[in-house]
C-alpha cells in the first residue's frame, strides 16, 4: 500500500513515568522543539491525537484577545 504524500504514521513506546518519545522524523517535519507545549485530544473510541500547533490559533486568538 503506498502512503499518501504528507501523511505519516509513526509509533512511541510508553515509558514507566507515562512519557512518550516523539520520533526524530515527527520533530523535524512539525518543527516541536524542547519546551513546545502540544495539545493533546482524546476519544475513548477514536484514540488521542495531537494537532499541530496552528490547527487552533484562531480559536486561541478569540478566546485570549487581551479583553477582560
Amino acid at each position: 500500500m503506498a502512503t499518501p504524500k504528507g501523511k505519516y504514521a509513526w509509533t512511541a513506546t510508553v515509558g514507566e513515568k507515562g512519557q512518550i518519545v516523539i520520533p526524530k522524523q515527527a520533530r523535524e517535519i512539525f518543527s516541536i522543539k524542547p519546551g513546545d507545549t502540544l495539545l493533546l485530544l482524546g476519544d475513548e473510541k477514536n484514540g488521542i491525537a495531537i494537532p499541530n500547533k496552528g490547527a487552533f490559533s484562531h480559536i486561541f486568538d478569540s478566546v485570549f484577545d487581551g479583553k477582560d
